[in-house]
């Protein structure tokens, strides 16, 4: 399944910035936890020197003071020596009674002396608040770089759209566009250096392509026209070579075969013709047919035609069916749709003519194979080189449903080939 150019770029942003979220995340996390850490430690330390200094060295604090400095003191704390010889910082968890709850705390350890005594000097910090504040703060991260990254996302999105603009405008002209009309494209300029090369390079290959089909559609009318009068004199002096007297027998069967050719050649004239003036929209007159009246009228001869091969003619006509469309296009139509079913079918076969509420369906049976749909409507494409028709029977079908905003579907089924219009 193919993806939209837009949907791929939005894609692409979607996931660089998931990328950046789960990395960044966590990692903001961790170093803000650190610092704050880091932080803590800092103070720590800070204050055990202070301690020193204010209350130490300048001989005020003595130990008479350590058991009331321990009772106003909730975080710090003098104890007798506990053989600690530098200062240590680590991290554990005391239950606090007020809290109710286990917390984490940093705790520093350090050797002081007071006069000449050793004792350890405790200090902790609670870093409940610290988590509390590093949550918040991540948060407040997480949230900035979301709407950060949705925002551009939106951006370029919107702007991908105006920039990618000129090119679907584009896109969408040249899938309007058919060689067969009047109209071409009328390309825009964008300001883009890029989609004004590709619509310069769009419009001389469709100007291009369109004289080459001109030409060709000229050429095909008028070598169709030019051909009619020596085919039908050749056609009359056959037809008087074959009359005369004293003829041989291999005479008479090069005669003969000579006039199958020119037979041919007058149906595949005659055929080209009628593309031509399909094209040219000669048919233009619409009126209402009953194709079910037209069938019924004509369907003895097609009988006739298909019992040469002993095949079985099954009409379902349990629903009227009447077109606007001109008569003499849907006569060939029909014509070719029977004559379809009858050439290519096989030996005590079977074709079912169906009426549906707005569907036309010849079914026959064939080969057990099914047809190629992509050449099956081409021009001159035949799916047996010995076949005696031309290869314009489809091809005249399928030109007079384009015409007329029709549908034809091919199918294969139960040995079966079907061809369904759908008015």
């Amino acid at each position: 399944m193919n993806k939209k150019l837009l949907n791929i770029t939005t894609r692409s942003f979607l996931r660089y910035s998931v990328i950046i979220l789960i990395v960044c995340a966590p990692l903001f996390y961790f170093m803000s936890h650190w610092l704050y850490v880091y932080e803590t430690d800092e103070i720590l330390s800070f204050h055990k020197k202070a301690f020193v200094e204010n209350e130490l060295h300048n001989g005020s604090f003595s130990e008479k003071d350590i058991e009331i400095w321990n009772k106003y003191n909730r975080d710090v704390e003098i104890v007798p020596d506990t053989g600690v010889q530098k200062d240590s910082i680590f991290g554990t968890i005391y239950f606090d009674p007020f809290a109710n709850e286990s917390e984490p705390f940093r705790e520093l350890w350090a050797p002081i002396e007071i006069n000449g005594k050793h004792y350890t000097y405790i200090e902790k910090n609670n870093l409940v608040e610290m988590e509390d504040m590093v949550y918040t703060v991540a948060f407040m991260f997480l949230l900035i770089i979301l709407i950060l990254m949705l925002g551009i996302i939106y951006l370029s999105n919107r702007l991908a759209k105006n920039l990618w603009g000129p090119f679907y405008d584009t896109l969408s002209q040249i899938r309007s566009f058919e060689i067969d009309k009047d109209t071409k494209p009328h390309f825009q300029n964008t300001g883009i250096e890029e989609f004004n090369q590709l619509n310069t390079s769009l419009d001389r290959l469709i100007e291009k392509n369109t004289a080459i089909y001109k030409n060709q559609r000229e050429f095909v009318e008028n070598a169709a026209h030019e051909l009619q009068t020596p085919l039908a004199l050749f056609q009359t002096k056959l037809d008087n070579l074959s009359q005369a007297e004293n003829l041989t027998k291999d005479q008479f069967e090069i005669l003969e075969s000579l006039n199958n050719d020119v037979s041919r050649l007058n149906r595949l004239n005659k055929n080209l013709l009628l593309l031509s003036k399909i094209d040219n929209e000669a048919y233009f007159e619409k009126e209402s047919v009953s194709v079910n009246n037209y069938i019924n009228k004509h369907l003895d001869f097609f009988i006739e035609q298909a019992n040469s091969k002993h095949i079985t003619v099954n009409t379902q006509l349990s629903h009227e069916l009447t077109l606007t469309a001109n008569p003499i296009l849907t006569e060939v139509l029909i014509n070719n749709l029977f004559l379809n079913t009858i050439r290519h079918n096989v030996k005590n076969g079977s074709i079912t003519i169906t009426t549906g509420t707005n569907s036309l369906t010849f079914s026959n049976t064939g080969n057990g194979i099914a047809l190629d749909e992509e050449k099956l409507f081409n021009r001159f494409s035949k799916t047996d080189p010995s076949s005696p028709g031309n290869g314009l029977g489809l091809a005249i079908i399928k030109r007079i449903t384009e015409v007329n905003n029709w549908q034809i579907e091919y199918l294969f089924n139960n040995n079966k080939h079907s061809f369904i219009i759908k008015f």
